[in-house]
């Protein structure tokens, strides 16, 4: 039987789509430059990301807007080797609108790190508030025929049990990037589903929201955003999604909930 990792289960937005080659999130996202990871290693077409897989993050704001790879979980900065930051990351693959400014794994990259993620769409498992059955992942995406840009703060965690160690390894590469997607209440027919969802900022928001200069009292009032389900739509999957293992388009594709029936 098919089932979600019980350790991402309780996360809201544990899995998401991106279905889009450099260069459309190039063009969508007008971005000027890659990082030399992001050269060197393009990330394929991925139907099932799930947390620390590695992901794209756009930083800068415009007219200097970089595309980069981070690892999806934020490393809470006072992990001492990489088994405590891979459990670290598990816990932290969403910050919460409300308390980002002020949790000791968040805050900081808050007040200085701040991204957009580049997203088709991503999954929800239904809660027993709507119309669908408990566990039933849901698909959403824009109406809009764009991708979707979460919004996300990043951080950088060196690993101090080896630097301690003496191995000869370049310090450069003991340097990880990982990133957490916000969150914020769900509204409108999303909170039928789920009682979260990602924080989409308005697109003139963008550049403030990027802008390491941006003061903190007015990044909050950035992030008060009204209708933001707006520009979304959705419908209900087969459960293959829940197993890691699977991926392709068809995972996204609608099913009828008459005939779904068998898939539980």
């Amino acid at each position: 039987m098919l089932i979600i990792p019980s350790k991402y289960a309780w996360h809201m937005c544990g899995r998401y789509a991106l279905a889009a080659s450099q260069e459309e999130i190039i063009t969508q996202f007008e971005i000027n430059s890659l990082s030399e990871k992001a050269v060197r290693s393009p990330l394929p077409v991925d139907w099932n990301i799930a947390p620390t897989k590695s992901v794209y993050l756009i930083k800068g704001t415009s007219g200097d807007r970089s595309l980069d790879i981070a690892s999806w979980g934020l490393i809470a900065p006072w992990s001492k080797s990489r088994e405590e930051a891979s459990r670290s990351q598990s816990m932290a693959i969403n910050a919460r609108v409300e308390t980002v400014h002020e949790k000791p794994t968040f805050r900081q990259a808050f007040k200085t790190k701040r991204c957009l993620i580049p997203a088709t769409g991503y999954y929800e498992w239904a809660t027993e508030l709507g119309q669908y059955p408990r566990k039933q992942p849901i698909f959403i995406t824009s109406d809009e025929d764009r991708l979707l840009a979460f919004t996300g703060i990043y951080s950088f965690w060196r690993d101090p049990s080896n630097l301690e160690s003496g191995e000869n390894e370049d310090p450069a590469t003991l340097m990880k990037q990982s990133v957490a997607i916000i969150t914020r209440d769900a509204v409108g027919e999303l909170a039928k589903v789920h009682n979260r969802m990602p924080l989409f900022l308005p697109r003139d928001r963008w550049d403030r929201w990027l802008d390491v200069d941006t003061p903190e009292q007015e990044l909050k009032g950035l992030l008060d955003v009204s209708d933001p389900d707006s520009h979304l739509r959705f419908w209900p999957v087969e459960s293959r999604v829940n197993s890691i293992r699977n991926n392709g388009r068809e995972l996204i594709l609608p099913i009828d909930m008459g005939e779904s029936e068998t898939l539980f």
